[in-house]
């Protein structure tokens, strides 16, 4: 039939390209819900407070507020109090759409763990098992193993009946045999599946990567005031070694490298109250924040090179600072006693002076701390606070690591050293350079000396929120409790570089700091000069401003100095008011102060003045003066003039010369001090205002050119300093916005300055996204203006009065400008005035608006508002404050702001438009706050969402959006960062409006945006990155909050008239769907049909680009696969976790929009990871391999030899004619990862979808499809395979992975499912599989890669296998539901019964991976529903499924866990019983059972017999209980198969002893097979289970031998069966593969007969098992190198194929043999098969073994040393170390002489032995190294006992040993069974020695390539002079005499000969050698042929001497005599 698949992509609207949407508000409309109340009611709408607009008060630090009170009544006075405002409304305001909050929830590993609280522990065999044989009792071992294995080859029957009969059996399942009615059964089965499962199938599932975050943006922080790394300083104490006087202190932070003093002075007092006594008079009761001791510094660029810098200061005296620090130098404490009345005497004099001079203070000493040493040495020391003793110039490190102020231990200091102040160099000049110097070794300080004092200092970390705090306004931060505490200050810091953040907090500071005097030239004496200071508002000297805490904020400070020229250092502190005018000053006086008291001279007299006007043109006056001083008071009205200006009749120090230098320098978020902003913020408050002209510097701007004025300002804000911009960037971007909604009105004209604005908006915003580049979130949101947008901005409408009440300044009542305006002008704008409002024309749009506007000024009227706070003068805009009769023409300008910011973006074009791309995310955010503003205070939030905004901006809208996907398809390969931004952004602006406006409106401007981007996708070579922005935009729309309603979840595909599909039950139509129209419906739900990606559209474009981008014919999407993948992943997570669906209906109704997954994937099926080729469980069960696919076409044989070898007699599948696979499959298959996501999507939707749904659209599949779906499911089985307890614990070791393949090989070897097929499988994943397998480990791990942490805790491991278990339990649950969908398809439509072998097939893979308890529970019920719903399906045509049961079952009977025991025994008794229902015995069953349980006992490692023989007994007794069938043989057939089996237990007992002993296990199973030899079924399951055993121990070649004697064994009964010719006929056929293959004849005796039921009925009695069998043998010839063999293997293969037609195979056997031959050539000289050992074993501990020798056979290059140490180790664990014994010669045991009680064990080293005539045949190393039975070892001896000798007495036995069978055989080591022995006489032994060594040389002559090395060796130790028994000795000793025994003549000659050529050799290897040296050899050279001449000389007589009686015949007759002694 038509593929379904197919029509899917034939439809008019291919799935590259989107559909039109469905109108939704339509929809909803005229589809009215049939529920009115429920779960479904909410998927339909979004709920009613979707939005919200809420206020979050500010959070203000201070009890009170910072903005000054006056601010009230200076409302209207300056510049001043217009930005004031901003600090005073006490809310932001904030739209939350997102009232939910799990929009889009992201699932994160905390999440997961909570949501994974409580789940139920599964219960795992694989975690219970007990290791390995802890619960053998040792003795009874012992007892055991010393009886021979041959007494009772069978075990005796009787005992183990009796074992039997004593066990106890396992639960019987109740009503197990009660004839149950199908449907019951299934209904029973159904409830207790669903009963207690796991609602969250993804709360299981590990959560994704983090590295494709789900689409949030995160919330801005708010914005709040900055603070640097904060440090606390406590002042504890500070004590002199004297004590006069009072001393005053200070601290403030210097940073040398930038010269920069970075934070204002802590002035603090810590004299005893004896010393304040002194000051008495002078001081003012102290305010409280003059206490303070302890200060909070912050530093925002913490360095190396801060340091902390303490003045300390005293009384004024007389004399210089010298003269008044000497005391302090030379008086000690310790000597107080003796110098008592020279300190009363100081003493006294200080009182004198603190009483006169008491106000004026000195400069005395100074120190520094270098900060960063403090901080990283306390960070070192381990105590929690340190003492740290800080000396004079202290050495510090410099360098700019990085510091850090947050962490470090609190410490503290003891400052002990202090630097007199000298009297020229105070200015900070000079302290930068002492600083410097301090960080020297040879500081210069070091020299000077210090005056030594005690401060004591704390520093540490500030706390978070620290109590009894001041700010530097010394306002109470909040947390005061008590107002008499000693406050502790925080000290303003001025950042070393600037620092970008926004004012939040009022803050207007003055710092003063007069620096230097020069009065050298002026007349009079002024010697000690003070300066008072005084801020004014006014001229008369009552204006000075009432200063708070005098000593403080304005110190009337003295410095007083010798010469004239003073230097000042100090700071004088000013609070600015918030409104200043052209009369606020600065005035400084200059008094000469007299020290001594003379008769009538004033204290202090007057001697200059100056001044400084602190605004000047509207701007505050900072920076460097160095002003002029008059020497008299100055005149009226000077507070306006600056004193440069030479005022008349004034004289001047100097001739008005700058002689006095002072700083002043303004810390405030009232001023700018930037020109540009200045003159903007003043020209719009001048407009806000009305009052004209305007000074700006020195422009007076009348009205009429105001126009030009401000759009030249608007254009030069660019030119303004980027730190003011920013610090009042809320303030600046509020005013621009104001611009663009309210154009002004300039000399009555309105002038639009919208461009203008915008431009300057988007420049602004660049400039802050380049230089703050630091600050962006992960979408490039810069944070500062994520914050404006999110907290800051309001619409600045007249509408609403913020709750605040302060905050009424912000938002202009509307009215008053506009009354002053003629109507009429609104009647001519057009669209290019840009008013975006056409619909205005002389009157206001509707009453409402108007009365809104007129309740909009009166709502200021707040209790607190500053609207009723003074009379007309509060009234906004300066104009008439009561709206009277007029205002009713008064018509609103105000535009609304997202309408002009749509046009003015829409229009824009150049650079401007270039920025606002840049920084799209901006605009359009700010659109969407002012649309949601609007619908707020609009009170349109109800109204109907397709009259919500006027047509024009929809159509503005709709053009920006095109245009802005056009730039992103343009410039996509240029500017790509800047183009994925923009990407994101409109992306999230649309999410947005789908909140907001019309949403089928925005569904068209998605697909605008699609159509756009699919337009360019086929012209791109490289179209993936395109695709990825669209995902990401993709991904951003459906992380809306409302992703389910906006897909209408509840819409049904068709006419509304049809029911719903739920409502109709699934079992009334039987007969599969009658009407056209319903199987349609079905179809279109399940297809990505145009009407399903029409009404679910947002679901219909996710998997449509899920189905493009894994289409194999996609080009270069492949690296897209993961990315599309976990989209769809996270969609369904954040359902699955999402409460509002958390009800199953809902559910339901969720997954129908993903119902077309289940058919993607279904394509996907060749493209996924193989995960049961991890497991090696067996191969996937259906045609993957991309081979299958083309062979379809071929002929039919193949076909089914290929079905017979993967064990399937499904037809194979084939993908429909569209989708022929090309050989491109191979690269995109998806990695492990990716095919988890996808299959654990398909596994929700199977979970959650309808289940009549899924049944009707099953009923409709067709065949293939359904295959395909079960294939999946397999799939699925693999993939969520429980990996146990213990792989958590030991993720990293691979030893798992080893264990893991074994048990899968060996598996695949009984299941004999590896065959051929497989191995093609296998080989045409190419390349691409085998590094999928290098990357299992990480896979079954990948989804923990990124979190690694080394070390897990116990309980993390213990979790994880939790949650891991429960994720296998449910997702094979799912597995299950869905496999009974399926056979209900089935039961309902007869035709599909063909794909029951599918789903058995699952069913079994499933039994066969590791399950839970739970789980199998389920499993069995099910299996036996289904074998007696199909019981022919199982005896008949599945028989291969059916041996693959019993297996099953018979695996999970000797489970440790009791109820999967009593299931699993339970459902094999049933199958015994259905089969002999069938045919009155159950021969089938039988046979397999017995064979399962064989090829069980042979290869499991954990195998318990015990609890197998439980479950035996169960099913005895069911067998007695089972009434209905007492009467048959039934119950006799049963016990006899029970007691059958016992017996192979018997068998595993013994196999379990020698577990450790491979040789032993060996012979054993070697044995057992022995005993089947006639059972051929049984003897080929111990012969693969032989296979598997030698196969995990790497003995390829004998693992070959066991499938070449299976096939032997195979092949002698096919012959029998049938006759064909192209069959090997038997054994014999195999005999040049091995000669051993003749033992598997099928002799006469018991040769039975192989046609009866239930003999050779294995799936390997056929052809195809034969060719699987030699396969498998070629494979391990190949692994194990013995390529020959191969060759001999395909002999017998070639003709079978030939015969079948088969070119395929044929072709990858030829493929397969040239490999080989090509490796024998290649690896000519480099082979290497095995090293063979003779072993004996003497002693009676060994049993049966005693007096056996054999020969093994140990891997190539093993040493002598290795195999004896393994064989003693190994033994000496078994008798005790110190009884066993290694004989260490080869000479012949005595068996008298040995201890009784001690194990011996001879072990020698023996070589192949071949006779002469062999050495014909044997030619190559291959045949020198296979086929072998003779063996010889040597045994040097003397005739007196010694083993070696002199020459001439030593002789040699050489001793040739027989086996019984020749290597390779089935097994690794063969016993020896004959034995002789051949004596060497000395001159025998000479001769073969002499013969070796010409050998070796001419061997290393004639090497190719030539090897100079191994040249050199063997020529020295020929020709060598220090050769002992060299070869001239042995010539010496044999040849100088001709011997006088006749019989030694041939010796004698024959070893004469052997010198000649010897001789020979030797010059030819010289003369070889002479071509190979270098130079530098040349010397070596000569040295060796001396030698041989040498040698050559000695030789010449022995050798030319012949034997004249040699050539006389006489002595022909002793030919050859040597001692030959036969032992045998």
């Amino acid at each position: 039939g038509a593929d379904l698949f197919l029509r899917a992509f034939l439809h008019p609207v291919p799935l590259t390209e989107a559909v039109d949407p469905v109108d939704l508000e339509e929809y909803l409309i005229t589809h009215p819900l049939a529920v009115d109340s429920g779960p479904l009611r909410d998927l339909l709408e979004f709920p009613r407070d979707d939005i919200e607009v809420v206020y979050t008060p500010r959070e203000c630090r201070t009890l009170v507020s910072a903005v000054p009170e006056e601010r009230y009544e200076a409302a209207n006075q300056s510049l001043g109090a217009a930005n004031t405002c901003v600090f005073c409304s006490e809310e932001w305001v904030t739209s939350a759409y997102y009232k939910m909050g799990t929009g889009f929830n992201p699932n994160t590993s905390d999440k997961q763990k909570e949501r994974q609280k409580g789940l139920p522990k599964q219960i795992f065999e694989s975690d219970e098992a007990p290791d390995g044989n802890s619960y053998q009792d040792e003795q009874d071992d012992l007892k055991r193993r010393s009886m021979s294995i041959d007494d009772t080859p069978r075990g005796s029957w009787a005992c183990s009946i009796f074992d039997l009969k004593n066990s106890l059996p396992d639960a019987l399942l109740p009503n197990l045999l009660d004839r149950t009615p199908n449907e019951e059964i299934d209904h029973q089965n159904d409830d207790q599946r669903k009963s207690n499962r796991h609602k969250e199938l993804f709360a299981l599932h590990p959560a994704p990567d983090e590295e494709e975050p789900i689409e949030r943006l995160s919330v801005p922080e708010v914005p709040k005031e900055h603070f640097g790394q904060r440090l606390l300083v406590k002042c504890l104490s500070l004590k002199f070694e004297i004590e006069i006087e009072p001393i005053f202190a200070s601290l403030a932070l210097y940073d040398v490298k930038e010269k920069k003093k970075i934070s204002e002075n802590f002035y603090f007092d810590l004299n005893s109250e004896q010393m304040k006594g002194m000051l008495r008079p002078h001081v003012p009761p102290a305010a409280i924040s003059t206490l303070a001791r302890s200060a909070i510094f912050s530093i925002t660029y913490p360095s190396q090179d801060v340091f902390l810098v303490i003045k300390l200061e005293k009384v004024l005296q007389q004399g210089d600072i010298g003269e008044c620090a000497e005391p302090y130098m030379i008086f000690k404490e310790a000597d107080a006693a003796k110098n008592k009345e020279k300190l009363e005497k100081l003493k006294s004099q200080s009182e004198q002076f603190c009483q006169r001079l008491g106000k004026y203070r000195m400069p005395f000493a100074w120190t520094a701390i270098h900060l960063m040493n403090i901080v990283s040495s306390a960070g070192s020391l381990e105590r929690d606070s340190t003492e740290v003793e800080v000396g004079t110039g202290e050495r510090t490190t410099s360098g700019d690591e990085a510091c850090n102020l947050t962490s470090f231990r609190p410490a503290t200091l003891t400052v002990t050293n202090f630097f007199k102040q000298e009297g020229d160099r105070l200015s900070d000049e000079d302290l930068y350079k002492f600083l410097a110097d301090m960080r020297r070794p040879s500081s210069v300080l070091r020299r000077l000396r210090p005056i030594t004092a005690q401060l004591k200092i704390d520093i540490s970390p500030a706390p978070e929120n620290p109590h009894y705090c001041l700010t530097p306004e010394l306002l109470q931060v909040k947390l005061y409790p008590d107002s008499r505490v000693r406050p502790t200050r925080e000290i303003l810091e001025f950042p070393a570089r600037d620092v970008y953040v926004p004012n939040t907090t009022y803050r207007n500071l003055l710092y003063v700091y007069p620096q230097s005097l020069n009065f050298a030239n002026r007349q009079g004496s002024a010697r000690n000069i003070t300066v008072k200071v005084q801020f004014m508002y006014g001229e008369d000297p009552s204006n000075a401003m009432p200063v708070r805490e005098c000593s403080l904020l304005s110190v009337p400070l003295a410095s007083w100095v010798l010469h004239v020229s003073p230097d000042f250092h100090e700071e004088i502190k000013v609070k600015l008011p918030a409104t200043l005018t052209d009369h606020h000053h600065l005035l400084f006086t200059f008094y000469h102060v007299s020290c001594q008291q003379k008769q009538n001279t004033p204290l202090e007299t007057p001697v200059g003045y100056t001044w400084i006007p602190m605004l000047q043109n509207g701007r505050l006056k900072t920076g460097q003066f160095c002003l002029p001083v008059s020497l008299e008071k100055p005149p009226q009205a000077y507070s306006v003039l600056s004193p440069e200006v030479p005022l008349p009749g004034m004289k001047w120090v100097d001739n008005h010369k700058g002689v006095f230098n002072v700083e002043v320098v303004a810390v405030s978020s009232i001023h700018t001090q930037d020109p540009y902003l200045d003159k903007f913020f003043a020209l719009v408050h001048a407009l806000d205002e009305h009052m004209f002209p305007v000074r700006i510097g020195d422009m007076r701007i009348m009205e009429n050119n105001l126009e030009n004025e401000l759009k030249s300002s608007i254009s030069a804000l660019n030119s303004s300093q980027l730190e003011p911009v920013v610090r009042f960037l809320h303030l600046l971007l509020d005013k621009l916005i104001l611009l663009v909604v309210r154009p002004p009105v300039i000399a009555g004209q309105i002038v639009n300055l919208g461009q203008a604005s915008f431009e300057a908006m988007a420049s602004i915003i660049n400039r802050l996204h380049k230089n703050l580049d630091g600050n962006q979130d992960q979408h490039g949101r810069n944070s500062l203006l994520a914050s404006y947008i999110y907290y800051v901005f309001r619409l600045p409408g007249g509408f609403h009065p913020s709750p605040g009440g302060l905050g009424g300044s912000m938002h202009y009542a509307t009215m008053a400008r506009s009354a002053v305006r003629p109507a009429s002008l609104n009647l001519n704008r057009s669209r290019s005035l840009s008013n975006s409002n056409p619909d205005i024309s002389g009157t206001p749009t509707s009453p409402d608006d108007e009365v809104r506007s007129i309740i909009g000024s009166k709502g200021l009227d707040r209790s607190n508002s500053w609207v009723n706070t003074g009379g007309p003068k509060a009234a906004p805009w300066g104009s008439n404050p009561s709206p009277s009769a007029e205002s009713t023409q008064v018509v609103s300008t105000l535009e609304l702001f997202h309408e002009e910011l749509a046009l003015q973006w829409v229009v824009c074009s150049g650079s401007v438009r270039e920025a606002a791309l840049q920084q799209a995310w901006f605009f359009f955010e700010l659109m969407v706050k002012s649309m949601v503003h609007h619908l707020y205070f609009a009170d349109k939030l109800d109204a109907p969402r397709k009259n919500r905004f006027p047509e024009r901006f929809m159509d503005d809208i709709a053009a920006l959006v095109s245009t802005i996907a056009s730039d992103i398809v343009s410039r996509f390969q240029k500017d790509t960062e800047m183009v994925e931004r923009l990407n994101t952004s409109l992306a999230f602006f649309l999410h947005d409006l789908l909140s907001i406006m019309d949403r089928g409106f925005v569904f068209s401007l998605v697909k605008a945006y699609y159509k756009q981007i699919s337009s360019k996708l086929y012209s791109v070579p490289n179209p993936s990155n395109l695709v990825s922005l669209r995902l990401d935009f993709l991904r951003i729309i459906c992380s809306h909050e409302h992703y389910v309603t906006l897909n209408l979840p509840c819409s049904l595909l068709t006419p509304p008239a049809s029911p719903s599909p739920s409502v109709s039950s699934a079992t009334s139509q039987s007969s599969g769907f009658s009407t056209n129209v319903q199987d349609q419906k079905i179809a279109n739900m399940f297809e990505l049909s145009v009407p399903f990606r029409q009404q679910h559209y947002l679901a219909g474009l996710v998997l449509t680009e899920l189905a493009v981008i894994l289409d194999p014919e996609a080009d270069g999407l492949f690296g897209l696969h993961k990315k599309v993948i976990n989209m769809v992943h996270n969609l369904l997570s954040s359902h699955d976790s999402d409460l509002r669906y958390s009800d199953p209906q809902v559910k339901a109704r969720v997954a129908m929009l993903y119902l077309p997954l289940i058919g993607v994937i279904m394509e996907t099926v060749p493209q996924l990871y193989d995960f049961t080729e991890t497991h090696n469980q067996r191969g996937r069960p259906s045609c993957v391999a991309v081979d299958d696919y083309e062979s379809e076409g071929g002929s039919m044989i193949s076909q089914t030899v290929a079905m017979a070898i993967a064990g399937t007699s499904i037809p194979q599948l084939t993908r429909p004619s569209s989708f022929l696979l090309t050989s491109s499959v191979q690269n995109c298959s998806l990695s492990a990862e990716s095919s988890r996501s996808l299959l654990i999507c398909l596994l929700w939707v199977l979970k959650n979808a309808d289940e009549s749904v899924l049944q009707k659209w099953f009923t409709d599949l067709s065949v293939l499809q359904l295959n395909r779906l079960l294939d999946l499911l397999y799939l699925c089985v693999s993939c969520f395979e429980y990996k146990g307890k213990k792989v958590f614990e030991r993720m990293n070791s691979l030893t798992f992975k080893k264990s893991k393949d074994m048990r899968a090989k060996l598996e695949e070897v009984i299941l004999g499912s590896i065959g051929a097929r497989q191995e093609m499988v296998r080989r045409s994943r190419g390349a691409f599989g085998s590094q999928e397998n290098l990357r299992w480990r990480k896979d079954m791990t990948h989804w923990r890669q990124n979190t690694e942490k080394l070390d897990k805790s116990r309980a993390e491991i213990e979790h994880e296998a939790l949650t891991d278990g429960n994720l296998a339990t449910e997702a094979n649950l799912i597995i299950l539901d869905t496999l009974e969908i399926v056979v209900q398809t089935v039961s309902v439509t007869e035709s599909k019964e063909s794909i029951l072998g599918g789903v058995l097939k699952v069913l079994l893979h499933s039994m066969a991976c590791n399950q839970s308890a739970l789980y199998l529970q389920h499993c069995f019920a099910t299996q036996r529903a289904l074998v007696s719903k199909f019981p022919e399906l199982l005896f008949e045509e599945e028989t291969e499924q059916c041996a693959d049961l019993c297996l099953r079952l018979l695996r999970h009977c000797s489970s440790s866990i009791s109820t999967i025991r009593s299931h699993a025994s339970a459902s094999l008794y049933l199958l015994m019983r259905q089969n002999f229902e069938i045919g009155n015995n159950f021969a089938r069953v039988k046979m397999q059972v017995t064979m399962s349980l064989s090829s069980l006992v042979g290869t499991s490692q954990n195998f318990n017999e015990e609890f197998l023989r439980r479950s035996l007994k169960t099913i005895l007794t069911y067998a007695e209980e089972d009434l209905e069938l007492r009467d048959t043989t039934f119950p006799d057939q049963v016990q006899d198969l029970v007691f059958n089996l016992h017996m192979i237990l018997s068998d595993t007992v013994k196999m379990k002893e020698h577990q450790e002993d491979p040789e032993m296990l060996i012979d054993l199973m070697y044995r057992i097979a022995k005993g089947y030899q006639n059972s051929p079924d049984l003897r080929l399951t111990w012969l693969q289970n032989m296979a598997g055993k030698h196969s995990e121990r790497s003995n390829h070649a004998e693992s070959a031998q066991c499938f070449v004697h299976s096939a032997a064994l195979v092949a002698e009964y096919l012959s029998m069966l049938e006759d064909r010719k192209y069959l090997p006929v038997g054994c014999v056929t195999f005999q040049n593969i091995s000669s051993n293959v003749l033992e598997e004849s099928a002799v006469s005796d018991d040769v039975v007969s192989p046609d009866e039921e239930g003999i050779c009925s294995g799936k390997h009695f056929t052809e195809a098992g034969l060719v699987g069998l030699l396969e498998q043998a070629a494979a391990s010839f190949s692994m194990a190198g013995m390529y020959e063999a191969v060759n001999e293997v395909y002999k017998v293969l070639i003709p079978i194929h030939e015969a079948n037609r088969d070119a395929k195979k044929l072709s990858t056997i030829h493929g397969k043999l040239q490999e080989a031959f090509s490796k024998i050539v290649h690896q000519d000289g480099k082979r290497m098969f095995g090293t063979y050992f003779r072993v004996g074993f003497y002693g009676t501990k060994f049993g049966d073994l005693d007096e056996q020798e054999f020969v093994y056979k140990e891997p190539a290059i093993t040493k002598l040393a290795e195999i004896s140490h393994r064989l003693e180790g190994f033994y000496g664990e078994r008798f005790g170390e110190d009884v066993v014994e290694v004989i260490k010669d080869s000479n012949p045991v005595d068996k008298l002489k040995l201890d009784p009680n001690k194990a011996y064990i001879q072990i020698t080293y023996v070589e192949p032995y071949f006779d002469t005539y062999e050495m014909k045949d044997r030619i190559t190393y291959f045949d020198k190294n296979y086929n072998l039975r003779r063996f010889m070892y040597c045994t040097p001896f003397t005739l007196d006992g010694r083993a070696h000798g002199e020459l001439h007495e030593q002789f040699k036995r050489k001793t040739i040993l027989t086996t019984s069978h020749a290597f390779p055989y089935i097994k690794t080591r063969i016993n020896v069974i004959h034995k002789e022995e051949i004596i060497l006489t000395p001159i025998e032994v000479a001769i073969e020695d002499m013969q070796k060594k010409t050998q070796e040389l001419a061997f290393a002559t004639h090497q190719d390539p030539a090897d100079p090395k191994m040249l050199q060796m063997v020529l020295q130790g020929s020709v060598g002079t220090t050769v002992n028994q060299g070869p001239l000795e042995v010539a010496q000793v044999f040849l100088s005499e001709i011997p006088n025994d006749p019989k030694l003549f041939r010796h004698h000659n024959k070893l004469r000969l052997c010198f000649k050529d010897f001789t020979k050799r030797c010059e030819d290897a010289l003369r070889k050698n002479k071509s190979l040296i270098g130079p530098d050899q040349k010397e070596y050279q000569r040295e060796l042929e001396r030698n041989y001449h040498r040698l050559k000389e000695a030789l010449q007589p022995l050798i030319n001497r012949k034997i004249p009686q040699l050539y006389k015949a006489v002595l022909d007759s002793f030919s050859r005599m040597s001692l030959r002694k036969m032992d045998i």
